[in-house]
């Protein structure tokens, strides 16, 4: 990581769980984080933590809502203004909605649709122009994308966030596609975790706690932190090696217990 030290990575959705774990661990590693999310106290406690344990990097709160994408340009341009631009981009931001297909509400589709789906493309299409007008050609762009990317779970509940996971995998490797035919090493990575133990079915299932309790119920999930360490193990590998997908998952994990049981 000593290559990334004083660089200038973004984190989407760093206020919480898997996103806080890769921002601090990026600050830890020595580089300038600009971690965003709706509500910013959370990132500005964090960043209090990171610089009271003496960490080498910096953590730079950004306020900005995902789902609008006049907000998503601001913050960048901001970010050109103060830090010059992006050298990592990580998009972890996203969210679930236990809609069904057939009987789910359009508002919530739409919701997962312009995170998951929109804020993750306008974020990478931002950091590549920031990287490509400063002629960075070993920048990294990381898409955080789920078990779900890559099989439909039987749990009707799900198959509208599953759609938006496989499109991430669909775009990660367009991406890297597009890269090569620029012929830039900016490498592109996904990283797909099984359940973890976050805020994400806590969130999901506001109006049914006991669901988002017996999820975690039947064997130990992910933490945030095994997340945050792929993170570190993909940006740590050599510039001529890029690690194209990564898939973790509870040892106990499986495809038909998986957010089931």
């Amino acid at each position: 990581m000593d290559r990334w030290s004083g660089r200038v990575a973004l984190v989407t959705g760093a206020s919480v769980g898997i996103g806080a774990a890769i921002a601090k661990e990026l600050v830890r590693s020595g580089m300038k984080v600009v971690g965003c999310a709706r509500s910013v106290e959370k990132i500005q406690k964090l960043a209090a933590e990171c610089q009271a344990a003496g960490y080498s990097g910096q953590l730079v709160p950004f306020k900005c809502d995902l789902s609008k994408t006049e907000e998503i340009e601001s913050m960048f341009a901001s970010i050109k203004a103060q830090h010059k631009g992006v050298d990592v981009c990580i998009n972890n931001a996203g969210l679930a909605h236990p809609e069904f297909l057939l009987s789910g509400k359009t508002s919530g589709w739409k919701n997962m649709l312009d995170v998951n789906v929109l804020a993750l493309s306008v974020c990478t299409r931002e950091a590549y122009q920031s990287m490509k007008e400063r002629n960075v050609d070993d920048g990294h762009i990381i898409n955080l994308n789920s078990i779900c990317g890559h099989m439909v779970v039987p749990k009707a509940d799900a198959h509208f966030y599953t759609c938006t996971k496989y499109a991430v995998t669909a775009l990660t490797e367009g991406l890297r596609q597009e890269l090569h035919e620029a012929k830039t090493h900016i490498r592109a990575t996904s990283i797909s975790p099984g359940v973890v133990e976050t805020e994400l079915f806590q969130r999901a299932y506001s109006e049914n706690p006991e669901i988002a309790a017996g999820i975690y119920a039947h064997y130990k999930p992910l933490e945030a932190i095994d997340v945050a360490n792929a993170v570190i193990y993909v940006l740590s590998a050599p510039p001529h090696v890029q690690v194209g997908d990564v898939m973790l998952r509870p040892v106990e994990e499986h495809s038909v217990n998986l957010i089931t049981e």
